[in-house]
């Protein structure tokens, strides 16, 4: 082989490693400071969610819960995630939460017990992320876990962490809990406009805190 042409290919092996490399090696500093770092939405993930409040649990787990998470993708300037994110690369792989959902034990979703509402921990965080199927990504994934969603008097609130994980190893990157209130009609829109809060609260402020913590 020609000399050349050995350069020509070594030259394009070291640029598909160092584009890898890239790709496995992703963190919280890029994807607070490149608005084009790809971000993966891995969507709500309910499997450990109490519900304070009535409703059926077999319909709650096999078609509310798909339907929040598809809303959210539905109308993506009512749910702005790349707005909130400053970031215009992010896709959405609802998949490994799919998967979590569909083990859910419909008996465990609903609860009298109002201290269910506050009983997450960054390791229950981690042990979630951990249950997730995420073989074969890469990246960093978005992760909102929902603990617990309640309704007293006809007023009601949810207690979701916002997460971000590196998907090839699990590690929980950051997280960090909120508590939003619901609003609308019907199950499906009262509890993800939740979400909506959520994703407008990190647009006004929160985002600008987390860039000054990772990303810098």
């Amino acid at each position: 082989m020609k000399r050349t042409n050995k350069l020509s290919w070594f030259f394009a092996f070291v640029l598909m490693f160092g584009i890898n490399t890239t790709s496995f090696s992703q963190t919280l500093k890029e994807v607070f400071n490149d608005s084009e770092s790809p971000l993966t939405y891995l969507g709500i993930d309910f499997s450990k969610t109490k519900l304070l409040d009535l409703g059926n649990a077999d319909d709650i787990r096999n078609r509310l819960y798909g339907s929040i998470n598809d809303l959210i993708v539905l109308e993506p300037k009512k749910f702005d995630l790349k707005g909130a994110f400053r970031n215009s690369n992010i896709n959405h792989d609802f998949g490994a939460v799919s998967k979590n959902i569909s083990k859910v034990n419909s008996t465990d979703i609903l609860s009298t017990n109002m201290s269910d509402f506050d009983r997450f921990k960054e390791s229950d965080i981690a042990a979630v992320v951990n249950a997730l199927d995420l073989s074969g990504k890469n990246g960093v994934g978005l992760l909102f876990v929902m603990e617990a969603m309640r309704k007293v008097d006809k007023k009601g609130d949810a207690a979701i962490w916002v997460t971000l994980v590196d998907m090839k190893t699990k590690k929980v990157l950051m997280t960090e809990r909120m508590i939003t209130k619901a609003t609308g009609i019907g199950f499906r829109n009262y509890w993800a406009s939740t979400i909506k809060e959520v994703i407008e609260e990190i647009n006004k402020k929160k985002y600008k805190d987390w860039r000054n913590k990772y990303g810098s």
